[in-house]
């Protein structure tokens, strides 16, 4: 997976230059070539590096589930009652 993002990324950035280089002598289809690039870029090299990274991770504990929204208010309660206690 790892060698396919990789890949997959050098080939997006070669898109993007040869998009540039091409709109420099025709416009309409270095514009068309930039827009595919990125396209591929957001649907299929974001997702698969996202997926890639976050396998074996729990999502839960990135999601805002009421269990969650209580750990993060008693964390700012104790916060506060931290620096209450310094002064």
């Amino acid at each position: 997976m790892r060698i396919f993002i990789n890949i997959l990324s050098i080939l997006v950035l070669i898109g993007l230059i040869t998009g540039f280089v091409i709109k420099s002598k025709d416009e309409i289809l270095g514009d068309r070539v930039i827009g595919i690039t990125i396209l591929a870029g957001a649907f299929v090299l974001m997702p698969s590096f996202i997926i890639y990274r976050s396998k074996g991770k729990k999502i839960k504990d990135y999601m805002l589930t009421n269990e969650n929204l209580k750990k993060m208010k008693d964390y700012k309660k104790e916060e506060t009652n931290r620096k209450r206690n310094k002064k």
